[in-house]
């Protein structure tokens, strides 16, 4: 069922291991490299072709320029104020409702939760036109709780899913004895439950952190200008209309990758612990 340990294996095996990592490394981290090279790069490197071959010098002031003549800064202020709320309210309601999901045995136990589990194979493209009808009708189209709403309700399904099961594996006992000893369901979740799901917590918050602050799709469909979108989309305003400045946009790139990196790094810990918990007895 688990791959066996690469000390195990053979030495021919163990060999291309040793050759395949590092090659795999590069060829995994070389857009990467790629987009922080560009974002270094003069303006006059780009003018004369000179896309991939080193740069002729190193334009810190690129990083000054989109941050003095551009909005990005606004942009990653929108991207917050769309992805920290849709964290809270997505991770706080599948706790909620994969409580329910594990612990209760209800009939249509199984119904609800294939409806979770359903919605997040829907294909976005099926949703882009009642979506955003539904956004304009209610008045909430081009701000940014229109679209935080919306990653709240779409995200909560696989939030559910994770949390659901992740309530499954704790001990069942420990419930029934509060049950037994007259605790209520509430205090049972708040005090015996949500413990224990730290790990699952910070595990989810970080995967939807990351999810919400990368979306393009939605950003597009739902915002538009300055006051509200996000910096996935707001990205491709430091172009010019008749000039590519792809220098700019390369850093503005690396700048909106930071805060989910700091992210996860913040929570390594229990990001790890949150993934693995349960993966052996």
């Amino acid at each position: 069922m688990f791959p066996r340990p690469i000390q195990k294996s053979s030495p021919v095996a163990q060999w291309v291991y040793t050759i395949a990592l590092p090659v795999a490394l590069i060829l995994w981290l070389f857009p990467l490299l790629g987009v922080a090279l560009t974002s270094l790069r003069p303006a006059s490197d780009l003018a004369q072709g000179n896309y991939f071959g080193m740069p002729s010098g190193i334009a810190w002031e690129n990083y000054v320029f989109i941050f003095t003549k551009t909005p990005i800064g606004k942009y990653m202020v929108n991207s917050l104020w769309v992805t920290i709320p849709t964290v809270i309210g997505a991770v706080s309601l599948s706790l909620m409702t994969g409580f329910a999901l594990a612990v209760y045995g209800f009939r249509a136990n199984i119904l609800v939760f294939f409806m979770f589990v359903a919605g997040n194979f829907v294909p976005f493209q099926i949703l882009m036109v009642p979506v955003r009808d539904m956004t304009l009708n209610l008045g909430m189209y081009n701000t940014w709780y229109g679209l935080a709403l919306f990653h709240i309700a779409f995200q909560t399904g696989f939030c559910t899913l994770f949390m659901r099961n992740f309530i499954k594996a704790l001990p069942f006992e420990l419930i029934e004895a509060a049950r037994v000893e007259g605790v209520s369901e509430w205090r049972i979740f708040w005090y015996i439950v949500l413990p224990l799901m730290r790990p699952a917590i910070a595990a989810l918050s970080v995967l939807v952190f990351t999810f919400i602050w990368n979306d393009f799709f939605w950003a597009t469909v739902l915002t538009q200008g300055v006051d509200s979108q996000p910096i996935t989309a707001g990205l491709s305003s430091l172009n010019g209309q008749w000039i590519a400045q792809w220098h700019l946009v390369s850093a503005g790139s690396i700048l909106a990758a930071l805060p989910p990196v700091a992210m996860f790094f913040l929570m390594q810990k229990h990001f790890i612990a949150g993934l693995t918990l349960g993966a052996v007895k």
